[in-house]
């Protein structure tokens, strides 16, 4: 790969990571900073029925998650950084192949090529 794709790679990545760190910092302000009574709207003196307490914990724990998966993302993105830095970018990890420009535009942070991710697929739903 040459030195301009990979320019451009790194381009696409760090827009990326800079979009779901920015989305994780609104998931958890969102989650963390409000009580379960601010979260709900009821600032009221009176206790919360146990639905809307449990509607609101599905919602804290759902957005937590979403912010789990990002910092997965963001994981995924610094290692593929990474490997620009040290020029392995671009080729499977499973069998040395090169990785489609197709494939890393769309998935910039992939790993595998689409064969190699193909089996690795098929090994998950066994």
């Amino acid at each position: 790969m040459n030195k301009k794709e990979l320019e451009r790679f790194k381009k696409l990545l760090l827009k990326k990571r800079e979009d779901l760190a920015s989305e994780m910092q609104n998931i958890t302000k969102e989650s963390l900073s409000k009580s379960q009574r601010e979260a709900s709207g009821d600032l009221s003196g009176y206790s919360f029925h146990m639905a809307d307490q449990a509607s609101d914990n599905y919602e804290r724990e759902f957005s937590l998650n979403l912010a789990s998966d990002n910092q997965k993302l963001i994981y995924a993105i610094d290692e593929a950084l990474g490997r620009i830095k040290d020029k392995s970018y671009g080729r499977c990890l499973e069998c040395n192949k090169a990785i489609s420009r197709k494939r890393l535009s769309a998935v910039p942070d992939a790993t595998l090529c689409i064969d190699c991710q193909r089996k690795e697929e098929v090994k998950k739903k066994k």
